[in-house]
């Protein structure tokens, strides 16, 4: 087997990948910050806007999550403060070439954003069973953050309302791996739909882009004063649209990546006077240096990249009044969904691990597995919205026997022991994810899950001569990495390290 690649990055050598780096972002720099812009921070950090300024001429901070599912035992890197399971990498490398992205076992995301799940973990008691709504999915960084924070018994419904985002949002919670997902596409007003029905609302609401400035020029081609003001009178829109699908005493957690007040603070007071919001404090850990804001009454917090080692975020919580109660797992009437049937009961057991009790429906020839006690809420969802995708799609019915997906291959829940992996080195599971014809050594006949350093990809289908690989067409990698440019998180990982 090959020994997992070094770490390289993007073909540059790792003495003055650095220096190349800040160039790009000095680059950046070449188009100047929008004059109002400047205006607006310098009057709002005051004498602390030269530090700003200056961080944003200097790069991005490249930082991970993993996959606890996937990936339990942390790599050796620093930690980010305020997620345990995020990891800062001294560099940015190539990562499509790590097999390891591919499979789930981690999602590349800005450490500021990391902190989503805060505000749900000091107000609501998440070891409980909960419903959650991410009502602006894509590209799905949140919404696996959520999952990782949420228990099992917990519904997480993420939704993204433009169609080619949405496809991307349902590749990243596919290879995530949950079971207790559902992908969704639609306007934030169909959701009224569902009165009083989640017990905790996200919304990571479509902005101006002001904490992307340091990393995109265009968003600081496109900023002007007037799209703020679109951006603000959107965002209303959609709190106003989804607060009635939000439960008495539920939460409400709005963030931004950007800083000006009027997408941010004055959204919150209005959102106060308007949907008789009450806005809660939030506490972060110690040597996180975020800048509270108590304008207009409200708690908003501000991170800054010249305080952080992360990108421009504003995040912020809002409590519905009334006394809020758990949601009850509820009982199946008349329902829509096409249930699975006893015989189908065998496949569940036997494919699927024991960390839940199973249920299951069918999507037209497909089998798809789901915890029992969410099939309830799922219905309902059914009748309600459009579903893109939903619990752990599993098998595939044919004339003969059923055949496993490639859903099913990506799954945290898949019973280890009916699929035993094969491991492919380096170059075969490169070879893989190209969606190359490939016959491993030893692979036997049949379906074959192979993976790569313990990491499942998906199937081969062997046959004495040849195989069928399975890994989704829509996925494959069209660039294969140069020598130089071979990088995965598996250095990281393993004991050497």
């Amino acid at each position: 087997m090959e020994a997992s690649p070094k770490y390289r990055v993007s073909g540059i050598p790792k003495s003055s990948s650095k220096f190349i780096g800040g160039l790009a972002y000095l680059w950046n720099m070449k188009i100047a910050l929008p004059s109002a812009f400047e205006a607006q921070m310098q009057k709002q950090l005051g004498t602390s806007y030269g530090d700003f300024a200056a961080a944003l001429a200097q790069p991005t901070p490249t930082s991970i999550r993993r996959n606890p599912h996937k990936l339990p035992v942390a790599p050796t890197l620093p930690e980010v403060t305020w997620n345990k399971q995020g990891h800062y990498l001294p560099e940015r490398p190539f990562f499509t070439g790590d097999p390891w992205l591919h499979g789930g076992a981690y999602y590349v995301q800005e450490a500021s954003s990391m902190s989503i799940a805060l505000p749900l973990q000091q107000h609501l008691n998440l070891s409980q069973p909960l419903r959650v709504l991410d009502l602006c999915g894509a590209p799905g960084g949140k919404a696996t953050s959520l999952l990782s924070a949420l228990s099992p018994e917990s519904l997480l419904v993420t939704n993204e309302v433009v169609k080619a985002r949405a496809q991307v949002l349902v590749e990243n919670i596919v290879k995530w791996g949950y079971s207790n997902s559902v992908v969704t596409q639609n306007d934030p007003s169909h959701f009224q739909a569902l009165p009083e029905f989640f017990d905790a609302i996200v919304v990571d609401a479509p902005c101006s882009g002001e904490g992307l400035f340091r990393r995109d020029a265009a968003a600081r081609e496109e900023w002007s004063e007037e799209h703020v003001g679109l951006c603000s009178d959107r965002q209303r829109r959609i709190l106003s649209d989804v607060w009635p699908a939000l439960k008495p005493g539920g939460l409400l957690v709005y963030s931004t990546c950007t800083y000006n007040l009027e997408e941010n603070e004055n959204n919150l007071a209005w959102a106060q006077v308007e949907l008789g919001a009450e806005s809660l404090p939030i506490t972060f850990p110690e040597g996180m240096d975020v800048t509270p804001s108590l304008q207009y009454g409200v708690e908003g917090y501000h991170f800054y990249p010249h305080q952080i080692q992360g990108e421009g975020f504003f995040l912020s919580v809002l409590r519905k009044p009334g006394s809020h109660s758990p949601s009850a797992a509820g009982k199946l009437k008349k329902p829509k969904l096409v249930l699975a049937k006893r015989e189908d009961q065998g496949l569940l057991k036997d494919w699927l691990d024991e960390r839940h009790t199973w249920d299951g429906f069918w999507q037209g020839d497909t089998l798809v597995g789901i915890p029992a006690p969410l099939l309830p809420a799922l219905d309902q969802l059914a009748r309600k919205l459009y579903i893109l995708h939903a619990g752990t799609p599993m098998a595939e019915r044919t004339k003969k026997k059923p055949n496993p997906t490639f859903q099913l291959g990506l799954s945290a829940a898949i019973r280890a022991e009916a699929f035993p992996l094969h491991e492919l080195s380096y170059s075969e599971a490169l070879s893989y994810l190209q969606k190359n014809d490939l016959l491993p050594e030893g692979v036997g006949t049949g379906w074959v899950r192979v993976g790569y350093q313990g990491q499942s990809l998906g199937w081969l289908k062997a046959m004495p001569n040849r195989a069928n690989n399975y890994w989704p067409t829509p996925w494959r990698i069209r660039q294969a990495p140069k020598e130089e440019q071979k990088w995965s998180l598996a250095h990281f990982c393993s004991p050497s390290t």
